[in-house]
This record gives structure tokens, sequence and C-alpha cells, in this order.
């Protein structure tokens, strides 16, 4: 929990992208969650900062990222993402096949869209696309939230994590989309994998190949295999953790012998946050009642939690009306005097965060997930 700015105050001068490097990405599908996610980890930054080093410094950048969902990367680290993402296999599909885009179709419309001027919006981009390759790729056939969409969506991601485009600034209520800041991407997959592999034991180790796995949305067999050849090189090391093996960076074993608590014991962490979807053994995380109420059938990430000492202890939402948000805690057990004043200091930090006031209400959550 260290290493995710969780159980200590964040370093002075640490900077936004630092924050998100050390979370291995802010899942942004939801703008307002990752700047929840970065926000709660420091005692002075606020959305405005996130969006500055989104927006206006470039440190940051919203793209495709782990298993093709939206994140917020450091800029500085898209030569190893765009280099590993790629090469994580995905099987065959949630599609069809005679929705399915072959091989050769997807390999046309990622060129399209790295040939593509912008920034463009998601209907621009279509233009583009069909234009440079045909008709076909703009057949709405793709089942996507109670609509079709059109059959070159499903690449779009892929796009994102191989560097060739990445969000820009809403135009209007349009997203948009343009190249991200110039880097040089690592020289082989190879390369970005043993990159990626060894941030993400840095951020979530001890942990095994299967935790990697579920994260990276990557197949079991497949990651067993990852981690098998990286231990070969001498990339990774196993320990005992919790009297079960483990990997860890290699070289990367000085962990402190009792668990760090948690600044004051207490956190909110919004929708998706990174601790809450990497952090494993899942079932240490979400002990007892925990797993049932804040996981849906399983899935982590669909309810913003409560956490008390590092384990999730309850959920949370928040209803914002103009310049004030109430936020709604359900503990799953009682909270003690100074927990439910150290809850407190967390509601008024997520007000902080959004520029809001904000005000704290404890009783049962009824909104369902990611609602």
């Amino acid at each position: 929990m260290e290493r995710q700015f969780l159980g200590s105050p964040v370093l002075a001068g640490t900077s936004v992208a630092e924050m998100v490097a050390a979370m291995m990405g802010a899942h942004a599908q939801v703008l307002s969650a990752a700047e929840v996610s970065v926000g709660v980890r420091t005692e002075g930054l606020t959305r405005a900062d996130v969006r500055a080093a989104l927006w206006e410094d470039r440190t940051l950048v919203k793209t495709f990222g782990p298993r093709g969902t939206v994140h917020l990367l450091p800029a500085a680290e898209l030569p190893f993402w765009t280099a590993a993402l790629p090469a994580i296999p995905s099987g065959a599909g949630q599609f069809a096949p005679e929705v399915r885009l072959s091989e050769e179709q997807a390999e046309l419309v990622a060129a399209a869209l790295d040939e593509a001027a912008t920034p463009l919006t998601l209907d621009e981009l279509g233009e583009e696309v069909v234009a440079r390759t045909g008709p076909w790729a703009g057949d709405r056939v793709m089942p996507a939230f109670q609509s079709l969409w059109p059959r070159w969506r499903q690449v779009m991601h892929r796009a994102g994590q191989s560097g060739a485009l990445c969000f820009a600034p809403d135009r209007g209520r349009k997203a948009t989309y343009t190249r991200p800041p110039h880097f040089e991407p690592l020289p082989t997959a190879d390369a970005g994998l043993t990159t990626l592999v060894r941030h993400y034991l840095r951020a979530y180790g001890p942990a095994r190949a299967r935790h990697f796995a579920r994260w990276a949305a990557a197949p079991g067999g497949w990651a067993d295999r990852l981690f098998t050849s990286l231990a070969s090189a001498d990339e990774i090391e196993e320990v005992d953790f919790a009297g079960e093996p483990a990997w860890v960076a290699a070289g990367d074993t000085g962990f402190p012998e009792e668990p760090a608590r948690v600044l004051r014991g207490v956190r909110l962490l919004p929708y998706f946050d990174a601790y809450g979807i990497a952090a494993q053994p899942r079932e240490r995380l979400f002990p007892g009642g925990a797993y049932e109420r804040a996981l849906a059938r399983g899935q982590a990430g669909n309810y913003p939690l409560l956490l008390l000492d590092g384990v999730v202890a309850g959920v949370w939402h928040q209803r914002r009306n103009g310049r004030r948000t109430t936020v709604m805690v359900e503990p799953l057990g009682r909270l003690t005097a100074r927990q439910e004043r150290a809850l407190g200091e967390r509601v008024d930090r997520v007000g902080e965060v959004l520029e809001a006031r904000a005000e704290l209400a404890i009783g049962k959550v009824t909104v369902g997930p990611h609602a």
C-alpha cells in the first residue's frame, strides 16, 4: 500500500504522473473517478491538477491501457506500455464470426487510424477509416450498449495500446482523439513485457502469475510461461508470501516485517481504483461479507470502496448537486468514534479533489454497481 501512496502522505514534490506510475495507471472511463484516485492519495491536489497534467503539460495520456479499458498513463512510460500491451493475447474475442474483423482487416483499420489527421471526433475517425479501407468497416454490426457500433471500432483499443492514438480534450460533449506526445517505443515486445511485469510486481507484489493474468485479462497458461521465462532470465525471483510461493522483481525484497497501516486507518477509493483491481489475493482484500457486498459477481471495481487498515470494510457513493456533494458510506461493521472522525476527514478530502463541499452520510448505499 505504501507504493500506491495509501500508507503515508505523498512525498513533497511527487508529480501527478509519478503517482499514476506507482498505481500502474488510473482507470479513466469516467475521468472524475481517475481524478479521485489520484487526489485521495495526496493532501493537496485537486482534479484541476490532474487535468493540467493531462491536457496542458501532457505528462499524462488518456488512452486504452490494460484490459483494453480507458486509463491515464504517464507519457514517459509509453515506450514499455505500447510494446507490451499489444503482445498480451486476448483470445478470439466476444463477437460472432460474422461480426469479427479478420486479422487482415484489423491491420487495415489500424493503419487507417494511424494515418488519420487528428484531432477528430469518433464520427470523423469513422469517416476516415471507411474512406481508407472500405464500406465494410462502417457496417453497424457490433453490439454495444443497446445499440450497434461500426465494425471498425473493434480495433480502436488496439490502436490506443500501440500508441497510434489517445484522447484529446472534448469538443463540446464529444470526445476527440489525437496522437500521444512523441516517444520511442521499446525495440521488442519481450522488452516491453519484461518491464511491464517488473513494474507490476513492484506495485502489487509479491504476486503469482495468475494474479498478473487476472489484472492483464490474459490467459493463465500464457502468464505461467511468461513468468517462467522471466525467472530463468533472473528478471523476477520467488519469495514466500503468507506460506505460499509468489514473485517479486529481482532484488526487490525490502518489504517491512509488519504490514503498513493505512493513514489514519481509513481510506475512500473510487470506482475501479487501481488498488482494488490489482491487489491480490482478492479474498484477503475483500474479507468476509465484503466479498459479496463490494464485488459484482466476483469482479472488482464496480463499487467505490471503504478501506479500514488496508482491507475493504464497506462501500460508498457520492451524489453531486451543484457545488455540494453528499457522500453516503455503508460500513459493513460498527465504526469506532475515532474511525468515524477519520472518515469525515476522508469525505472532506473527496470534496476538495472534486472542488465541491462534501457532506458525510452513513447508511445503506442503495444504488447498484457502477452507478
